[in-house]
């Protein structure tokens, strides 16, 4: 089975002026043989997010006039313009709506759903999408409106403004991007007031982003991040977010939105892999969003320097929003407005920067979480989860069902890079079941198509292991599909993919036609689409896993570990190790390294020594 919502990445669109032509040109044409007596642009089964949907096709169409001049546009856009001004605001409060600071105020809002009462949580993105379609129509119907329903359009936009700050409470869904939406909203808002007006706007808005949004940064390895959902970073929100910034940043020129939005984009070049694919979310779990992408990933990958267009978008939603039949929805529209007008092009160019949390090279990539444990791993085209053990989740040694990867104390990093060679040499102290502190060092190789991991730990009881990953999705062609085979991973000792005996919830196997997202909600607390997922995935008790035993002539007083992903299957794999005053030596058919001691370095710090190619002798470095 394909994964629905990860296919093409976002780069790859066309984004010439002419291409975006012909996308207005084809909304246009959808929106004329669609346009109702009454003025209504709404798609027929739009039910919901339907409060802003009818005028964010109206901000496309007055785009399209001023692009191609067409004389059938400005009759559209005045009747529909009309249409939200007589049959789409609201000012009588919602039943059942809890968020109400003032009641029976009389100001406009949004619905999220038309029907009195029915899910009225969503009235307040809503709105922030309404008011922004509104400022949309604003900003481009020059010559389009005459001065009477410009006004009220404006005062409609204030009102909606003040209902969102003043009415109700700011950002009840805890949302960074309807949050940061709302900003970019007041921001564009006060350039249609008198100075005076709308100097208080904006300063209004500059003390919400402080105290409401930026107070309220989550950190996540090692980055603060606007809170989404109430985790650090979602796939579908993030970069949502990520656009929100961008605009915020193009039109106000404030250097906050650019600090914040460089750091949430060096963090999401970080956790993507090289093809873009990217799993983990409080609300979704690898569910990515399409147009509303681009923005954000175009503006800040250009500031950082970083192929940020790679991210794997919905390309259904590739131009607009569009309903299930492939109809055109104007949900988001005043995102593909922005993205027109930002005429800059994407960086193609991937940053070879080291960054702690990531480890890439060509097309192998490893991003790590806080822990410094691998959170997601590519070669070879497949992409390999954590795996799971009595409860406990990520890659590491286990022994007596007790897996080493949580550290107990510093974790310490060290990277080094020689000709086509890239490595990241984690070093962690641990403690095993008996509360017995163990170092584990933990070296990743890549030469842009192969990834070696080789794992050192002080000698164990038993029969230990080493828990490899849990492979779960491969590239096939643009699209991502779900797997279960790891037939391009070689062990230097045994090699088994084990799947757990019992069939439910609990219990994940690769081999069943469900992903990540559907068995994480299904212990996840609350109902889908507004439980966090990633928690539900934390209640796993066992998953699909590469178990790979201790390589055989390693130092008596040490279990190593050694797996190679990527390659060609079947290819020999006998990489040899020797214990010296100066580390441990590890030689593989591609380089040499030493992994040093860190107890001999006067600070503590990880030494490591990396040559291409089979060395005999004495170690690199030495």
């Amino acid at each position: 089975m394909h994964l629905p919502y990860q296919r093409g990445s976002l780069r790859d669109l066309p984004d010439t002026p002419e291409a975006y032509d012909a996308v207005l040109a084809d909304v246009a044409e959808q929106a004329l043989a669609r346009i109702t007596p009454d003025g209504s642009l709404e798609h027929p089964a739009a039910v919901l997010d339907v409060g802003d949907t009818s005028l964010g096709v109206t901000s496309l169409l007055a785009l399209a006039w001023q692009h191609g001049r067409d004389p059938r546009l400005p009759p559209a856009v005045r009747r529909s313009l009309a249409f939200h001004l007589r049959e789409r605001v609201f000012r009588e409060d919602n039943p059942g709506y809890p968020n109400l600071r003032i009641r029976d105020s009389g100001l406009p809002y949004a619905r999220y759903v038309l029907e009195p009462g029915a899910h009225p949580h969503g009235d307040w993105p809503s709105t922030v999408w309404a008011l922004l379609q509104a400022v949309d129509v604003l900003d481009t119907a020059d010559g389009l409106l005459d001065d009477e329903p410009r006004l009220h359009l404006l005062e409609l936009a204030v009102g909606y403004w003040g209902w969102l700050t003043e009415a109700t409470f700011f950002n009840p869904q805890e949302a960074a991007n309807q949050a940061i939406g709302c900003v970019v909203a007041g921001l564009m808002l006060a350039r249609h007031l008198p100075p005076a007006q709308g100097e208080s706007v904006r300063l209004r808005t500059m003390r919400l982003y402080a105290e409401e949004i930026r107070a309220r940064r989550i950190r996540d390895r090692g980055a603060l991040l606007p809170p989404e959902h109430g985790g650090a970073y979602d796939n579908n929100y993030g970069p949502i977010s990520l656009s929100f910034l961008a605009q915020a940043h193009r039109i106000s020129g404030e250097e906050v939105f650019a600090e914040d939005g460089d750091a949430l984009a060096r963090y999401l070049d970080a956790r993507l892999t090289s093809g873009g694919f990217d799993v983990g979310g409080p609300r979704y779990s690898e569910q990515h969003c399409g147009f509303e992408a681009v923005l954000g990933l175009r503006h800040f990958g250009r500031r950082i320097g970083a192929d940020l267009g790679r991210y794997r978008g919905d390309s259904r939603w590739a131009r607009h929003a569009r309903r299930p039949d492939g109809g055109l929805d104007g949900h988001f529209a005043f995102m593909l407005v922005w993205q027109i007008q930002d005429t800059p092009g994407w960086h193609r160019t991937p940053s070879t920067a080291p960054a702690r949390h990531q480890l890439r090279a060509g097309s192998v990539s490893v991003a790590f979480d806080d822990r410094m444990t691998p959170s997601l791993i590519e070669a070879g085209g497949t992409y390999h989860l954590p795996a799971v053990v009595h409860r406990q989740h990520g890659f590491g040694p286990v022994t007596d069902g007790f897996l080493l990867c949580r550290p107990f104390g510093a974790v310490r990093v060290r990277d080094v890079s020689t000709g086509e060679l890239t490595a990241k040499l984690v070093t962690k102290p641990v403690v095993d079941r008996d509360h017995v502190l163990r170092h584990v060092r933990s070296l990743y190789v890549t030469d842009g198509t192969r990834l070696w991991t080789t794992v050192a730990v002080e000698r164990l009881e038993g029969t230990p292991y080493l828990l490899a990953g849990l492979p779960y999705a491969a590239d096939d062609g643009e699209r991502v599909r779900r797997t279960a085979q790891a037939t391009d991973v070689a062990s230097a000792g045994t090699l088994r993919l084990t799947h757990p005996p019992t069939q439910d919830a609990q219990h994940f196997d690769a081999r069943a036609e469900v992903t990540q997202e559907q068995a994480a909600f299904a212990l996840a607390a609350d109902p889908r689409g507004f439980g966090n997922p990633d928690e539900g995935w934390r209640r796993l008790l066992a998953s699909t896993a590469l178990e790979a035993g201790p390589a055989p002539g390693a130092p008596e007083d040490l279990h190593v570990f050694a797996v190679r992903h990527g390659g060609t299957p079947g290819a020999p794999f006998t990489p040899s190790f020797e214990a010296g005053p100066h580390g441990l030596t590890v030689r593989t058919e591609a380089f040499t390294t030493l992994i040093g001691d860190a107890a001999g370095d006067a600070h503590g710090e990880p030494e490591l020594a990396l040559e291409a190619g089979f060395r005999s002798g004495r170690p690199p470095g030495s």
